[in-house]
């Protein structure tokens, strides 16, 4: 009896021990099967499905909004699971801060950002176009203009790599560049962020996506995002499509084109931008034969991801959407449905985020949005995540600080100021050529608004949004350069607005003038005049009438000049060459030679505008790839 109690139990046991073990079993595979969207094992795709099917519409239209720095409350990012998050121009935790600051601030917004019920960490955006020309203290490399002018895209993938290990020394992943527009018409306010007129340059400048995002692997899918490791950030193809092409160079205006000429000028750096692994696109605010870019599904769904292939996500740029109707904002759920309908997949909304996340919401209830639209841009964003490893490391690395300004980065730029330097004149007719200057002489002049000035130098989109004049950042300004490297027997007189009785009495040998733009972006840069401002050509006047004298432009495009070009004796098109000025004065004195080529027609008058390359009116001052080359001097 005893025996037979004694069995029963055992076997009693062993039943429950054998559910308690399938229990298990279950709860381990269950939590497996739970985690599969992080485990980096798994193909990308399968980590895509997984995670979505776990994703609410709220979740997946929070992934498709970017929201401003400083709207990022805690709550905000646990509650709306905000996919993106950026910095506006100018916009910083700080004045002057550090990268710590910058990665402190980063990863602040990343911890809560996983706090949200699914966990998925945020992408960080900032606008590095020449680069990380937020940051104080970063290098800052000549604008785009000045790159297209040193016909170099090797150089400019290296200036792609260092810009993205700045990027990453604050701790944000994703850069909001390259601008790969065609400046058809120097009237536009963003002709600087342009390589050139021509698709050629512009074409071969797109080296500066892998530069950036790292080199695609052999037989990696076309047209699907990648980005190559911690030292490696996002890109941002941009503006699509036309934005330099518009009615007189009206900034954000309408593109009167063909489809051929629209394939053929406007289109072509984005197959290129493509097939290198561009993450992004953002859409442009400007419109192509009267329709807003952000309302083209021909164009974004149609053409750029089904035609070309485009795997990664079409981001709008700053409240673009509300831009879409006149005056901006009239009818915000005309401007979402109409926008995430033609294919945009993630909005910089920037600040009234509950207002487009309930907009979209209310769109998809009632059947305005497909769920397959919505799904299709959080797919799109998602393999963006997955592909650079963000769910693996989604922290910053402050061990990457180091990076930001490194004296490495800063002659790679200083490279690139010397190589875009365009000599347009030497010497005036019957002379000897004036450049290379002499070190060695007993008092020269330095002049102009433009010499001493790191603000200037630098152009837009540094430090704050349209720039600033003055101290802004670290660098070295053009005045500096020169008494850096002429002989230290040479006295350096500088006079920023010196009157002509100074200079005809001053016994100088010979003057550098730098005059220029003051700084500027977007449509505040519009020109219908494309003059100097004053007192540029006063100062020209008073010193070039008494000394021999080189003119160095700072500008982000050609100008008016030819009135005054016969009383010059040497000019030299700097562009904004950014903080390393010390590569003007390596190439005014003689230790390189001049070797940049004109990257958009020098007019003479804007009367002829819009006048490129192979026009039937062609009548340039200086014709598109013109520029003087110099040797350089060995012993001077």
């Amino acid at each position: 009896m005893l025996q037979r109690k004694m069995a029963r139990s055992g076997t009693i046991l062993l039943l429950i021990g054998g559910f308690v073990a399938l229990c298990y079993c279950t709860a381990i595979a269950n939590a497996e099967e739970y985690m599969k969207y992080k485990d980096p094992k798994q193909p990308i795709n399968k980590r895509i499905r997984d995670l979505m099917k776990r994703m609410t519409l709220e979740e997946k239209i929070g992934q498709m909004t970017q929201i401003e720095r400083t709207v990022a409350a805690d709550h905000v990012l646990q509650k709306y699971s905000i996919g993106s998050i950026l910095s506006g121009g100018g916009s910083v935790p700080a004045v002057h801060a550090s990268a710590e600051t910058w990665i402190d601030m980063v990863n602040h917004f990343q911890k809560n950002a996983l706090m949200q019920r699914v966990g998925i960490p945020m992408i960080y955006g900032i606008d590095a176009v020449h680069g990380n020309n937020n940051v104080y203290t970063a290098t800052i490399f000549p604008h785009n203009v000045g790159l297209g002018a040193t016909r170099d895209p090797e150089l400019v993938k290296r200036i792609g790599a260092a810009t993205a290990l700045e990027v990453r020394a604050t701790g944000i992943q994703y850069a909001f560049a390259p601008v790969i527009a065609m400046c058809r018409d120097p009237r536009w306010g963003r002709c600087y962020e342009s390589y050139s007129e021509d698709p050629k340059i512009v074409r071969s400048m797109t080296e500066i996506i892998p530069g950036l995002q790292g080199d695609v692997p052999a037989g990696f899918p076309k047209g699907v995002p990648y980005v190559g490791g911690p030292d490696k950030v996002m890109a941002c193809a941009k503006h699509y499509v036309g934005d330099g092409g518009t009615v007189k160079g009206i900034n954000e205006n309408n593109t009167v084109a063909t489809w051929h000429e629209l394939l053929g000028i406007h289109m072509p750096a984005y197959y290129d931008s493509i097939i290198k692994g561009v993450s992004t696109v953002m859409a442009s605010y400007s419109s192509w034969n009267g329709v807003k870019m952000h309302a083209n599904r021909d164009l974004i769904t149609g053409f750029l991801k089904k035609a070309q292939g485009f795997r990664g996500f079409v981001i709008t740029d700053w409240q673009a959407i509300d831009k879409m109707t006149t005056p901006p904002h009239a009818n915000y759920t005309y401007s979402i449905e109409a926008s995430i309908n033609a294919g945009i997949d993630m909005v910089m909304v920037p600040y009234n985020y509950t207002e487009f996340i309930d907009g979209l919401t209310y769109l998809v209830n009632n059947n305005f949005v497909s769920m397959s639209r919505i799904d299709d841009a959080v797919k799109r964003i998602l393999r963006v995540k997955f592909t650079m490893g963000l769910f693996e490391n989604p922290m910053a690395d402050y061990s990457m600080a180091k990076h930001l300004g490194s004296q490495e980065n800063r002659e790679v730029a200083r490279e690139a100021v010397r190589k875009s330097l365009v000599l347009l004149k030497n010497g005036k007719s019957g002379d000897k050529p004036l450049l290379p200057l002499p070190k060695k002489a007993s008092k020269i002049l330095v002049a102009g608004t433009h010499a001493d000035d790191i603000g200037n130098q630098c152009g837009g989109w540094t430090i704050e949004w349209h720039g600033k004049s003055g101290n802004t950042t670290a660098g070295t300004t053009i005045l500096s350069a020169v008494r850096n490297t002429v002989d230290p027997g040479t006295e350096v007189s500088f006079r920023q607005e010196p009157d002509a009785e100074f200079v005809k009495t001053g016994k100088f040998e010979y003057a550098v003038v730098v005059v220029g733009e003051v700084p500027y972006s977007e449509t505040y840069g519009d020109s219908l005049n494309l003059t100097l401002p004053d007192p540029g050509y006063s100062i020209i006047k008073n010193v070039c009438s008494s000394v021999k004298c080189v003119v160095v432009l700072v500008t982000g495009r050609p100008v008016v000049i030819e009135p005054y070009l016969a009383g010059m004796d040497a000019v030299v098109a700097a562009w904004l060459p950014g903080s390393e000025g010390q590569g003007v004065a390596d190439v005014l004195f003689g230790d390189y030679g001049f070797t940049g080529k004109l990257p958009i027609t020098w007019f003479k008058n804007v009367d002829q505008l819009p006048m490129n390359f192979g026009d039937p009116h062609y009548d340039p001052l200086f014709p598109f790839g013109y520029g003087l080359t110099t040797e350089p001097v060995k012993a001077n």
